[in-house]
């Protein structure tokens, strides 16, 4: 069994750009510049968002960080996107997710301009995504994908399952392994909380992308022998072992899926490190593109 390190490779990433970002200081070209939006004071959002500024620091980008109340109008809001689709110096930026209830999130990400939308949520990326054109791949399945080419995992041929149909992590993967590409042409199916006798697709499944948020819910008798585990989930669950009370768990039980495994992601220290990473390579592809006058 080989442990699809994300932290070891997100760190990795992080050198080449910082290599990639020194090479343009050299040459007297932009800085790239990532700009985040912070509506309110959720936990989680907070501690992502600061990651995303440190790993900014740490490769070399410039970045901006906009803290708004929660109390923050839609209209205050896409006044900000605005602001921020205009300002030359800004390559991308990214609004963070969830945001509070009265703000529609949909037309929020429908007012990033997609040129720097390095989140690849607007719905001119997810269309070139399906389509196989030059666009900005959502964070999360671009890391997948980094993780699957970087240990050589074959995935040509593969069936793949995908558990989850989310338009951030099930629906993008579902597209993306069945395209020509070096982690791609595979053979997938899709499947999420209607689908009946999930088992029986598990049990064929030579690659299983776990995404659907309930904590350690596929288990060793649901896989077959020389599987790759994807393990997307991440979620707090009650331990009264540990000093903190909770522990950090995915959506595969860690200890009877490994012994079946070839490959498999842990939880923590998997797809979640990779994410971050991912996003300041699609930082450093807007700025460069932008260098080059590349438009979507």
């Amino acid at each position: 069994m080989i442990l699809l390190d994300g932290k070891k490779t997100s760190n990795d990433l992080k050198v080449e750009i910082a290599e990639s970002v020194k090479q343009l200081k050299a040459q007297g070209k932009k800085t790239p510049h990532l700009a985040a939006i912070l509506v309110g004071t959720d936990g989680a959002s907070m501690t992502y968002v600061s990651s995303k500024v440190k790993a900014c620091h740490l490769v070399g980008f410039n970045s901006t960080l906009i803290e708004l109340p929660s109390e923050t109008t839609e209209a205050t809001l896409l006044h900000e996107i605005e602001k921020l689709n205009n300002n030359n110096d800004i390559d991308g930026f990214i609004v963070q997710l969830p945001l509070p209830k009265h703000i529609n999130e949909q037309k929020v990400l429908n007012a990033v301009d997609p040129d720097k939308d390095v989140d690849g949520f607007h719905p001119t990326n997810v269309g070139r995504m399906a389509l196989d054109m030059p666009c900005f791949l959502p964070a999360t399945p671009f890391g997948i994908l980094e993780l699957l080419e970087r240990y050589h995992v074959k995935t040509s041929g593969k069936h793949v399952v995908v558990i989850g149909r989310s338009h951030i992590v099930g629906r993008p993967m579902s597209i993306l392994m069945s395209q020509k590409r070096k982690a791609g042409d595979a053979t997938v199916t899709i499947t999420h909380s209607r689908t009946k006798n999930l088992k029986e697709f598990t049990l064929q499944a030579d690659i299983i992308v776990a995404a659907l948020g309930i904590p350690e819910f596929l288990t060793g008798d649901m896989v077959k022998d020389g599987v790759t585990i994807i393990d997307v989930g991440i979620t707090r669950v009650e331990d009264a072992t540990k000093k903190s009370g909770y522990r950090l768990a995915g959506d595969v039980h860690f200890e009877s899926v490994s012994k079946k495994a070839s490959f498999i992601t842990p939880v923590p220290g998997g797809v979640g490190p990779m994410t971050i990473a991912m996003l300041m390579k699609n930082t450093l592809l807007a700025c460069e593109r932008k260098e080059n006058n590349f438009v979507i």
